[in-house]
């Protein structure tokens, strides 16, 4: 999964802005869909090489064994759905590493494996991540009659000298093509990654930026914000006093003009991170915002749900093996690779739907709340904090009789409300006597 925008950090201002009614939708599954249900990632860890902001299960591969890594991919899919005994697979994201490096019958072959032992949607959403370079775009056409029906293109800057100092292997032209190519094919359903806040960016040269990606791009667009990262090349950069990192209140100012020239052009926030127009927003990611279960296949990929084949009855954070030779090791021998099992308390599951469900403009309603919280309801948990009060009388956070939710200007404080819901919901949880919670 790719890594979340940090909420901006500045001073809460006293001027703040609600989303539009139409923004926040009911969308409740049943809760017996809790289990039936899930969700699958595929990681692909190879890369040509590493950017130098990347920090994420990459490796540049040391031969050629792509066909062994897709044999262990189909494996390990057919083993943890036997496992979680899920019925059916709402939505398929292909991330690494950089998949459109991996052959195009990987995709069919995940896809019938998904078939074969459980079932695919009929609307299922069907997601490669692709990096625009040549190699990329020669084989969107076999990746899309191999079962792709959604693209998300990596351009992360139409800047040529910034993606040379990111460690990019593509330019700002191929990155364009690649976007009118992709939407040929898959037209409404192509997404492009930006990132801002990059050494050197200006506030203008973003303004021109933003200008011309909204002349080619379709109906989605990820905005992600440069973090450093421990470890990596440009976090060696900044210490070595060769690279400067922007200025925070410059990456709020950023921030803040994209989400409102994007809305401009017809395109709704509906996360921190992500913009759709035309009701086109990412049903894979929404299942991981909405606390559905989700199934990770590959190296280092990370998977919550419950284990019915085996006799489980809460759900399981599980994560892979990080180092490829050793996954496919794993593997072969044992059908997965599963290297981290952690039962999930009660706690610490509604600890995650909680934070990844303020992510979302539209919060998380009630019914959606009872789900994993049949008894302890959003006003008795939050309702009597001061903490709480104190953002919902400044208009950072809205309680009403949809759900709870930021505002406009909450959302990009984001990191500075949770841990006030985090604490109150821990006291609560903690102090409450009555045990009978639904743990899914």
């Amino acid at each position: 999964m790719r890594r979340a925008l940090p909420a901006a950090s500045r001073v809460l201002s006293c001027r703040l802005r609600r989303f539009s009614t139409d923004i926040v939708t009911e969308d409740v599954s049943a809760s017996n869909n809790l289990t039936k249900e899930a969700s699958l990632y595929v990681h692909w860890p190879y890369c040509l090489r590493r950017c130098t902001y990347c920090n994420f299960n990459k490796y540049v591969p040391k031969d050629n064994n792509g066909h062994v890594m897709a044999e262990c991919l189909q494996r390990e899919t057919e083993t943890l759905l036997q496992l979680s005994q899920v019925s059916c697979i709402t939505s398929v994201f292909f991330g690494g590493g950089t998949p459109s490096l991996a052959p195009p019958s990987t995709i069919s072959i995940i896809l019938e494996t998904i078939s074969k032992h459980a079932s695919l949607h009929d609307q299922a959403e069907v997601t490669l991540e692709v990096n625009p370079t040549l190699e990329g775009r020669s084989k969107l056409v076999d990746f899309h009659h191999a079962g792709v029906n959604r693209f998300s293109i990596g351009v992360q800057s139409l800047q040529d000298e910034d993606l040379k100092r990111l460690g990019r292997d593509h330019s700002s032209a191929e990155a364009l093509q690649c976007i009118r190519e992709a939407r040929r094919l898959c037209p409404g359903r192509v997404s492009v990654d930006v990132m801002f806040g990059r050494p050197s960016q200006t506030f203008e040269s973003w303004e021109v930026e933003l200008s011309e990606l909204l002349q080619v791009c379709d109906d989605h667009v990820s905005l992600y914000q440069l973090t450093l990262e421990r470890g990596t090349q440009l976090f060696k950069q900044v210490q070595g006093g060769n690279v400067t990192m922007l200025d925070e209140e410059v990456v709020s100012e950023m921030y803040q003009h994209a989400r409102k020239t994007l809305h401009q052009h017809g395109f709704q926030q509906y996360e921190v991170s992500n913009f759709a127009r035309n009701k086109s927003g990412s049903l894979h990611n929404l299942s991981y915002w909405k606390g559905r279960q989700y199934i990770g296949v590959g190296p280092g990929a990370h998977g919550r749900f419950v284990p019915l084949g085996e006799g489980g009855v809460s759900r399981e954070a599980r994560t892979q093996t990080l180092e490829p030779d050793v996954w496919i090791r794993e593997v072969q021998e044992r059908g997965h690779g599963t290297r981290r099992r952690i039962q999930l308390s009660h706690l610490q599951l509604l600890e995650e739907v909680l934070v990844m469900g303020m992510r979302m403009t539209k919060g998380i309603n009630h019914k959606h709340w009872e789900l994993f919280s049949p008894v302890l309801g959003l006003n008795e948990i939050f309702g009597v904090s001061v903490g709480v009060r104190e953002l919902l009388q400044s208009g950072h956070l809205i309680m009403d009789d949809r759900g709870l939710r930021c505002s406009w200007d909450g959302l990009a404080v984001l990191d500075s409300i949770l841990p006030v819901l985090l604490v109150e919901l821990e006291r609560i949880l903690l102090a409450d006597t009555r045990r009978f919670f639904l743990v899914v």
